[in-house]
């Protein structure tokens, strides 16, 4: 059978050909509109609240308003602490003698010079993070443009939410029932992964910056804010940050402080995730730790930035999507 022989056959292939088009030049800004529907479940219950008060314009604006103070504001001010402290701490360390004294044969097994070995890959990540410092700043200007349309999108939202959902439930492959169901599902997920991911970055990056001021280490705020973005990560998480601290105190020979360091990163930080994340996700289906990390990693090559956060939120929806398709239909989609 000829292709495009008929007009529905055309009509398609131009739906298609648009379609794909319109995601190519949309897939810089993704990050940014799926930023939105995020901001859209944080925030929709407050905007419905003062809708009983307000017109919806007004209510709206107050609320992108507060996102802003509450979410664009701290968020920007993150990153710029992180941009503008980073090329002094890498260069305080890296200038230091604490390498030299690694390198210096204390540390062996055997024939092995294990300090060596740290000292030259200490040397090496270093060089790393320096060269690769104006990319990350990059990104992060990315990811600063990606908050903006995230915001605008959350106005938006917040005005045509309702439309938006009643028109998109009819293209969706379920029974309005459990298209409902699943929409509750996803503001579920969200809020708990949000929740539990703030929650733990700002508990963590507090507690470990604070004792990186205890111990006496430079740029606290700088390693606080660094272990904030590494405790997303639950298997690494802020022991990116705390552990190779311990190591440079003990290479000072300062064993009082590398015990403090210890104590407060393993002991204290380290286990605020087991606490907070299992009593933030008891209201919904636990999210296992390989697909937080594999998450993160996946978002940040597709999202930049904000993919720590959309990665694992974009894994926690597909098994619920897969979920309810094996609730609505009683099986597992084929291929």
């Amino acid at each position: 059978m000829p292709l495009l022989r008929t007009p529905q056959d055309r009509a398609v292939a131009l739906i298609l050909i648009l379609a794909i088009a319109i995601a190519m030049a949309l897939a810089p800004f993704l990050s940014g509109l799926l930023g939105a529907a995020v901001l859209y479940v944080v925030f929709v219950n407050p905007y419905r609240r003062l809708e009983r008060f307000l017109k919806p314009g007004i209510a709206a604006s107050v609320i992108l308003v507060v996102a802003l103070a509450v979410i664009a504001l701290p968020v920007t001010w993150l990153i710029g602490v992180v941009i503008d402290q980073a090329p002094d701490a890498l260069r305080r360390v890296r200038d230091s003698d604490v390498l030299a004294r690694v390198g210096g044969g204390q540390l062996r097994l055997g024939n092995l010079d294990i300090g060596a070995e740290i000292a030259k890959a200490g040397s090496a990540l270093l060089t790393w993070l320096s060269s690769n410092l104006i990319a990350f700043a990059g990104g992060a200007t990315s990811a600063l443009l990606n908050i903006v349309i995230a915001f605008f999108g959350l106005y938006y939202m917040l005005r045509s939410g309702t439309q938006m959902w009643a028109e998109a439930r009819s293209y969706i492959p379920f029974s309005p029932r459990t298209a409902d169901a699943l929409r509750d599902r996803f503001f579920g997920v969200t809020e708990a992964t949000l929740l539990g991911t703030a929650l733990v970055g700002v508990s963590q990056g507090t507690l470990v910056g604070m004792a990186f001021w205890l111990v006496g280490l430079s740029n606290p705020l700088f390693w606080g804010a660094v272990t904030a973005f590494a405790s997303i990560l639950p298997v690494l998480g802020s022991g990116l940050v705390w552990l190779p601290a311990t190591f440079v105190l003990l290479a000072q020979n300062r064993l009082g402080a590398a015990a403090l360091m210890v104590v407060i990163g393993a002991g204290i930080a380290s286990n605020l995730d087991n606490l907070i994340r299992p009593l933030v996700y008891k209201r919904v289906s636990n999210i296992h730790p390989m697909i937080t990390l594999v998450g993160a990693f996946a978002g940040v090559r597709y999202f930049g930035l904000l993919g720590l956060l959309l990665g694992p939120l974009a894994i926690a929806y597909l098994f619920e999507l897969l979920h309810f398709y094996r609730e609505e239909y009683g099986m597992a989609p084929q291929a």
